[in-house]
């Protein structure tokens, strides 16, 4: 069997700007946004192979972190919403919410998902037919078919080789004993998905860049000997892929989802969903704030990083359209220090979000390729770290530094979140998700300062520091990678 990290290791040197910054929903791109693409593309193939009419029911077993944490995570309603042909990208954020829970179960009585003791990919029986009106959905948008909330089955002690989030999808024919299909899909972070047996997401073969390159130290001696900074680089990859056009169009669909996502969670009040009753904070911080410009108190700059990062997670945490930058779970850090920087820094501009953006990209591809941006492969320092250091490296990129420069800052940001854990009080995206975006971007503003004032010399390199954080990650206990299992998780009493 081809296992995620296999997959992840035999793709192109450059992952795209187009890839690590997509436009989906909350809470998770690991837990929702990935599965919500892998059903989709499991359904859209039955479609192209000429199964779909054979097709009467759909199951799903969820493995490892997905099942552990799913349920908080809206998975359940991401796999219906998937197997229903929605995109994360374009749909109603409110028909992914409840797609799953608001089906009935089977079973008379039963509650949710059940939990189950099995070994990968077990198949579910044959059953007896119905009508898929009863509890039914169109898969791929075309297909009516039978699928109650108990279709989908929790397997959160099972772990498959290839990655922690993993899940098997089996298409069947009423009467007859196998699937017609069943395929196992990896969610290996930032919303990207592999197909087991499959090098990529259906596409085996990359295009050429340019430039590519596998390691910082590859980046920066390409700048040294193109004159390039590291945001061109990145431009140039981009627009050998998708043509200057479309990258200006991206660019801007992107920082325009990271605004309207600010903007949203900055007027949004109320309590977030699920059982911990977490209340909205940033609106409130907002008002005061605003209220403390207008007397002409300044220093709110810090104050402010910290409300745009609240603003997005709790946006991501209600289910609200977000950016994965990287990932969802730490999606408050990059678009709030881009505010930052036009906030803040003078002579700041919309061409200089787009460096920011690039740069952040270009950053973000080393630590796609090279460890992880998976909470439940390495931890929150493979998610908010990852964010943390494409932040830092932007931030100083706009504010002048040379790529070396920019490379240090990466480094202190990352080199600070080694080891950190990914703990979620009951399964959710919000302790201690949120607050953990507002300080990442506080240290992602230091980090670029100091860099800012040395030279780019530094002793220990940023390579070094991705490599010990992909060793940090296989080596930390599962119970601290977004299982719920250990740390605050098991320690903070649910009320």
């Amino acid at each position: 069997m081809r296992g995620a990290d296999q997959a992840r290791r035999t793709t192109t040197a450059y992952v795209s700007l187009f890839d690590l910054f997509s436009i989906g929903v909350g809470p998770s791109s690991s837990h929702t946004v990935g599965p919500m693409r892998a059903a989709r593309a499991f359904a859209r193939r039955l479609r192209d192979d000429g199964l779909l009419d054979q097709v009467d029911r759909v199951t799903c077993v969820l493995y490892g972190s997905l099942g552990a944490t799913g349920l908080g995570h809206g998975t359940p309603d991401a796999v219906v919403a998937g197997l229903a042909d929605l995109d994360p990208a374009t749909c109603d954020p409110d028909a992914v919410r409840g797609a799953w829970s608001r089906r009935p179960a089977e079973a008379d009585g039963a509650p949710g998902a059940p939990q189950v003791d099995v070994a990968p990919a077990a198949p579910a029986g044959p059953r007896a037919p119905r009508h898929a009106a009863d509890d039914g959905l169109l898969l791929a948008g075309e297909r009516p078919i039978v699928f109650p909330r108990d279709a989908v089955a929790l397997a959160p002690r099972t772990r498959l080789p290839g990655h922690p989030n993993a899940l098997t999808l089996l298409a069947w024919q009423d009467g007859e004993p196998l699937p017609l299909r069943e395929e196992t899909w990896y969610s290996v972070g930032g919303g990207f998905v592999v197909r087991d047996g499959a090098r990529t997401d259906g596409d085996d073969a990359a295009p050429p860049v340019p430039y590519p390159f596998d390691t910082a130290a590859d980046l920066l001696a390409t700048c040294d000997a193109t004159g390039l900074d590291i945001a061109g680089v990145a431009r140039a990859n981009e627009e050998a892929l998708h043509g200057r056009e479309a990258v200006e169009a991206r660019l801007d669909a992107v920082w325009d989802a990271m605004t309207t996502c600010v903007s949203r969670g900055l007027r949004a009040t109320g309590t977030l969903p699920g059982g911990l009753r977490v209340p909205r904070r940033a609106a409130a911080v907002r008002a005061h704030l605003e209220e403390r410009d207008a007397r002409g108190e300044g220093g709110t700059s810090t104050e402010w990083l910290h409300a745009w990062a609240l603003a997005v997670n709790e946006e991501n945490a209600s289910g609200g359209r977000v950016v994965t930058a990287p990932t969802n779970g730490a999606a408050g850090i990059v678009p709030s220090v881009a505010h930052h920087y036009l906030r803040f820094v003078p002579g700041a501009s919309r061409e200089g979000v787009h460096r920011f953006l690039l740069t952040a990209a270009a950053l973000g591809s080393l630590f796609k390729r090279n460890a992880s941006i998976s909470g439940a492969e390495g931890g929150c320092q493979a998610e908010v770290g990852s964010a943390c250091a494409m932040a830092a490296g932007a931030l100083c990129a706009v504010r002048g530094g040379t790529p070396r420069q920019v490379e240090n800052a990466a480094e202190i940001a990352i080199e600070h979140h080694l080891g950190l854990t990914c703990d979620p009080v009951g399964g959710l995206v919000q302790i201690p998700c949120i607050e953990r975006n507002a300080i990442a971007a506080s240290t992602a503003v230091s980090a670029a300062l100091l860099a800012l004032h040395g030279d780019g010399t530094h002793l220990v390199s940023l390579d070094t520091v991705v490599e010990t954080m992909r060793q940090t990650g296989q080596d930390m206990s599962s119970k601290y990678k977004e299982t719920s299992e250990g740390g605050l998780a098991v320690n903070v009493v649910e009320c």
